[in-house]
């Protein structure tokens, strides 16, 4: 049942025009939510009547109007507000004309975190925020049971929309969210809890610059109160920059770097800090499961989130012992012959590759290339001779990053890696296998987005699992 407060927010929307456009994941929630606000709704998406049976299937008994089979917008600009799907460019000439026109818009997002009745953290980040996400729900989970009560729903940018389960939530639970550049860049209302992670370049091929990426995710802390808190990566010039816009308190993580507040590598121990107090080592780097420096620094920043909501160290520890990762995120696939195989699929930008490549201890063999976000492969390729002894590429990207490997290996003086390129993703798949040996990894960390192949990078991690399946089976 609804609060008077939540009643209040929603009755906004009675009797307004809304225009959703995309009948996304995230829109079918949100359709159910402002219809029974008394909202009159338009639905438009691209696909038909028929593709779009499934999500209209989820909204039997709710009032709105479908236009299906249509790439235009038509008339958003007469709507009194418009709710776009997060993966909609927020610069298309349509929006752009309705927000000139007036027209108000709205996120689901963003009407989730108005919703809640309890604390409201926000996690971002270009990588490494839905392995922190998941663990800091994780933690907080651990917390609710030590503490007897409350709840923890986790979602956003990863799982299942929350703008209908916020509707039940009281003064115990946690809402925790991954939130995308896209999901921030237009929003006026910021978590009550604020994390940035890292900021590097990434989705260049939406945002018009740099600084307008760094702005969008600046807007996870723009509008918090005094009250609110943030939580930024020392580690990270761009994330340590928004120390400026803070108003309320702030904590820090760092694997490299001294913090007053906050968690921090020493030595092998994560530790807990605050002003006055001795630092509490929480737990050794041998009890994070996943590899690599950078889920260190993952595990230190759920660990000064969750800190500052009042988790505990125990909290923290048994949570993380045990982690075994996320889907797609260095996540083992196979392994065959001695041969060992590594689905990387979310590393969509080269930052993202960069920190596979640090992880992986064994020679390589690297599967590269895909959608072009437009951003630069020299620094991931600088890092990757010396580790790489073989590059499969393919996509668009594919002549790129092939150039910034021979430029790397040259400013190196160094051999470039054996180099081949495939047509098709299980081609690339089947090369990249027959040129491992014993001890090799053979390293799906494609440094691009899928969209030239695949849906999205998930759906790539998964065909890539079953090539390994069938590579395994075919060893037996």
């Amino acid at each position: 049942m609804s609060s008077r407060r939540q009643n209040e927010i929603l009755c906004a929307y009675d009797g307004a025009r809304i225009a959703v456009t995309g009948l996304a994941r995230t829109s079918v929630p949100l359709v159910r939510v402002l219809s029974r606000a008394g909202a009159r709704i338009t639905v438009f998406d691209r696909k038909s009547h028929d593709e779009l049976k499934e999500q209209t299937d989820k909204l039997a008994g709710t009032v709105y109007e479908l236009r299906a089979g249509s790439e235009a917008f038509e008339g958003i600009d007469s709507f009194d507000y418009v709710f776009p799907s997060p993966g909609i460019n927020p610069n298309r000439p349509d929006f752009l004309a309705a927000r000139a026109a007036g027209v108000k818009f709205g996120y689901e997002i963003e009407l989730t975190m108005q919703l809640a009745e309890c604390p409201v953290i926000g996690i971002t980040g270009s990588s490494g925020k839905t392995t922190t996400t998941t663990l800091t729900g994780l933690i907080l989970e651990e917390a609710c049971r030590r503490r007897g009560k409350g709840n923890v729903l986790v979602g956003g940018n990863i799982g299942q929309p929350l703008v209908e389960e916020v509707l039940d939530t009281c003064a115990d639970d946690f809402v925790v969210l991954e939130m995308s550049s896209f999901q921030l860049k237009f929003l006026r209302t910021s978590p009550d809890v604020a994390a940035v992670l890292n900021i590097t370049p990434n989705h260049l091929d939406v945002h018009p610059n740099m600084e307008d990426y760094i702005s969008s995710k600046c807007n996870i802390l723009s509008y918090q109160k005094g009250t609110g808190i943030a939580v930024l990566g020392a580690d990270d010039t761009n994330a340590a920059s928004l120390r400026s816009v803070v108003k309320g308190d702030l904590a820090w993580f760092s694997a490299g770097k001294p913090v007053d507040k906050g968690a921090l590598l020493r030595g092998d121990d994560l530790c807990l800090r605050s002003p006055g107090r001795a630092d509490e080592a929480v737990m050794s780097r041998k009890d994070i499961k996943i590899p690599g420096m950078h889920n260190v620094k993952n595990v230190l920043a759920a660990m000064a989130i969750t800190s500052a909501c009042g988790a505990g160290a125990s909290d923290m520890l048994s949570a993380v012992r045990k982690f075994e990762g996320v889907e797609h995120r260095l996540e083992t696939a196979g392994e065959a012959a001695g041969i060992l195989y590594i689905n990387d699929s979310i590393a969509t930008s080269p930052a993202r590759t960069m920190a596979a490549l640090d992880a992986m201890e064994m020679p390589i063999v690297l599967i590269a290339g895909g959608y072009d976000k437009h951003l630069p492969f020299d620094p991931m390729a600088e890092l990757a001779i010396g580790k790489v002894k073989h590059l499969v590429t393919l996509g668009v990207t594919a002549p790129k990053i092939e150039e910034a490997f021979k430029a790397a290996a040259a400013r190196k003086n160094a051999a470039p890696p054996a180099t081949e390129r495939a047509s098709t993703f299980d081609e690339a798949v089947r090369m990249a296998d027959a040129a491992a040996v014993r001890g090799d990894v053979v390293l799906m960390s494609p440094a691009c987005a899928s969209y030239d192949m695949f849906n999205n990078f998930e759906e790539r991690g998964r065909r890539f699992k079953e090539l390994v399946k069938d590579i395994i089976s075919s060893r037996r």
